[in-house]
């Protein structure tokens, strides 16, 4: 198997995982950024590489092609085989990489409630039909309803208009005082409020609707309509597709294998972004939903720190604690509400890579019981849908995960070790 070996490996090649690498090596440190995806820049900055358009974007990926950081993408972390040995696939085969201290920034998936028809074809994550239309899915002409929570659904619809789809309505759950206290919010938050502002530009025509969810998805082989509830009204809309998403969920699943303490779904960390396990720092969406400019100032707080600079200079505590009370905010005025909880019917599945049932589900005590009783995370995706809807709906606390983190071929842990390889250079 091949290997290579750094002073400081860092996982995740999003906002966070870029300026974490890149102050790490302006500290004087040896970095290697690690990512599954083919290129930097994570979901937030996806397809920017080779044309940035997004200001912050342009300044990092610039930085980053100008610094000796070594790279290595298109490689799925699978475990970690002892401390500071992590394992990964790819296309050329397992490597291992030896280091000596440990970034995460794993960033943040996208959460999904059950409900009926939700698994009608036709029915997306709004998050991952705006990947789709992104890397070339053609929706130009097609009726979609975008629904769900968070600002992310205006950024997911402006995607989708630009790309020639009719976006009927945008349905957001939160109510319309909730909303309005957020849009004050924005206020210490120039940037944000702008970007707001061009994204309902953009968006000129297509209805908002707060206090407004989706409670069925019709059709007989794909989806036909959707039904809404406004309020105390019900209307159905006739559409071709439902891009549908609840806010995000941390990726938490690295850090609790390395035994890293959890607080609200979220990984703990000092003011130096230092996790409760010596020598693992974790740095962006894994510490809590913020936005990409929480990201970008945990991850070069997080690089300097493993790098061994601990000093945090004044504009970067003040980035941190900026963008530290907008995710306050954001979490405070997007919070789900309970009528989420009641749209599952008994047969409505909950997990789709094992078909495990809502009723079936619920009668369990927890997901490592609805594992046993049911083989609920069992599937290809490990619990990462059905494990975040049911925290959620039942209250279960997150399984510790166990290795392999992802599908993998035997070769990861039963091949032999091979001469070092050189350390990996950055191609443009």
């Amino acid at each position: 198997m091949r290997e290579l070996s750094t002073e400081i490996l860092v996982v995740g090649a999003g906002p966070a995982g870029i300026a974490a690498a890149v102050s790490a090596e302006r500290a004087g440190a040896r970095a290697l950024l690690v990512d599954m995806q083919a290129e930097p820049g994570g979901q937030i900055w996806r397809g920017q590489w080779n044309n940035a358009t997004d200001r912050a974007a342009r300044r990092w990926l610039t930085a980053l092609r100008g610094s000796p950081v070594a790279t290595r993408y298109g490689l799925r972390l699978v475990d970690f085989a002892a401390p500071g040995l992590a394992v990964f696939d790819g296309a050329d085969g397992p490597l291992r990489v030896r280091c000596e201290r440990l970034i995460v920034a794993a960033g943040a998936r996208e959460r999904l409630l059950p409900f009926p028809g939700w698994t009608l074809p036709g029915v997306f994550g709004a998050g991952g039909l705006q990947v789709l239309v992104k890397n070339g899915w053609p929706v130009a002409g097609q009726r979609i309803v975008v629904a769900g929570s968070g600002p992310l659904l205006l950024a997911a619809a402006a995607t989708l208009r630009k790309a020639g789809a009719q976006v009927l309505c945008i349905a957001e759950q939160t109510g319309a005082a909730d909303l309005a206290r957020f849009a004050a919010g924005l206020a210490p938050h120039p940037g944000k409020w702008l970007q707001a502002a061009a994204l309902r530009g953009r968006l000129a025509g297509v209805a908002y609707r707060c206090n407004a969810w989706v409670e069925r998805a019709e059709g007989t082989e794909r989806l036909e309509s959707v039904r809404l509830r406004a309020g105390r009204s019900v209307e159905r809309i006739a559409c071709d597709a439902l891009a549908v998403g609840f806010g995000l969920v941390p990726n938490t699943e690295i850090a609790q294998l390395l035994g890293c303490e959890l607080r609200d779904g979220a990984v703990v960390v000092d003011v130096h972004q230092h996790s409760s396990v010596a020598g693992i720092y974790c740095a962006g969406e894994i510490c809590g939903i913020g936005g990409v400019d929480q990201a970008l100032a945990q991850g070069e707080v997080a690089g300097r720190a493993a790098a061994g600079s601990g000093e945090r200079p004044r504009a970067l505590r003040r980035d941190c604690a900026r963008s530290a009370r907008f995710a306050q905010t954001l979490r405070r005025h997007f919070a789900l509400r309970d009528e989420l909880r009641e749209l599952a019917t008994a047969d409505t599945v909950l997990c789709r890579c094992e078909n495990v049932r809502y009723a079936d589900a619920a009668a369990c005590r927890s997901q490592r019981d609805a594992r046993l009783q049911t083989r609920l995370g069992m599937g290809h995706c490990q619990a990462r849908i059905c494990g975040a809807a049911g925290e959620f709906l039942f209250g279960w606390t997150a399984a510790t995960p166990r290795p392999p983190l992802a599908p993998a071929p035997l070769t990861c842990f039963t091949e032999p070790t091979s001469d070092p390889e050189p350390p990996a250079q950055e191609s443009a």
